[in-house]
C-alpha cells in the first residue's frame, strides 16, 4: 500500500472519530504532541528500529505520552504500533493536523524574510490573506538570510517570491542567456 495512504487513512479514522465523539480540540492538540514528541532523536529511533518488538514500543509510547493525551489519542498510537505501522506516525499526526486546520478554516502560510518582520507588518499580511482566501491565517515565520532581502510567502500551494536572491538569479539567466 501507498505509504501517503495509509497516513490518510488512519489520521482520517482518528479525525471521523474524534469529530463524532465532539473531541476534535483536545485529539488536535495531542496530535501536536505526538508530532514534536516524533522528532526527538531517541523517539525517531524507536520508532524506526525493526529489533525493539511492538508490544515493548507500546509499553514505551504509552509511559511517554499515556498521562498527556485522550484515551481515544492513547488508542490509535496502539493500533499503529501493533499493526507495525509506528514508523507512519509523523505523517498520520501531520495529515491529522492539516485536515483538523483545513476543518476549521484555517490556511497555513509561510512567511520568510532574511531579518526578523514587525508585528504591524505581519498583521497586515495575515489581513491581506484573510481577505483574498476569505479564511482565517496561521502565519508562521521563517528567517533565511541565504534570500538577502525582500520575503517569500507561501499560501498553500501558492508563493510569491519577492527576494533578492530571486531576483538575482533571474538577472543572471538572463545574462547567461544573451551570452550563448
Amino acid at each position: 500500500m501507498n505509504n501517503s495512504r495509509i497516513s490518510v487513512r488512519y489520521s482520517k479514522a482518528l479525525f471521523n472519530s474524534a469529530s463524532e465523539k465532539k473531541l476534535l480540540d483536545k485529539v488536535y492538540e495531542d496530535m501536536i504532541f505526538i508530532s514534536e514528541l516524533c522528532k526527538m532523536p531517541g523517539m525517531k529511533e524507536l520508532l524506526k528500529s525493526p529489533i525493539i518488538v511492538p508490544s515493548k514500543k507500546k509499553d514505551i509510547l504509552q509511559k511517554v505520552a499515556g498521562n498527556n493525551i485522550h484515551k481515544l489519542t492513547l488508542s490509535l498510537l496502539v493500533m499503529v504500533v501493533m499493526n507495525g505501522r509506528e514508523n507512519f506516525l509523523p505523517a498520520i499526526a501531520r495529515e491529522f493536523i492539516r485536515k483538523t486546520k483545513e476543518f476549521n478554516g484555517i490556511t497555513e502560510s509561510v512567511l520568510t524574510t532574511a531579518v526578523k518582520v514587525d508585528d504591524k507588518i505581519k498583521k497586515q499580511i495575515t489581513d491581506l490573506i484573510t481577505g483574498i482566501f476569505k479564511t482565517k491565517v496561521e502565519l508562521k515565520e521563517v528567517i533565511d538570510k541565504d534570500i538577502i532581502g525582500g520575503f517569500v510567502l507561501r499560501i498553500e500551494d501558492n508563493y510569491i517570491d519577492a527576494s533578492i536572491r530571486y531576483k538575482l538569479r533571474k538577472i543572471e539567466k538572463e545574462l547567461l542567456g544573451n551570452a550563448l
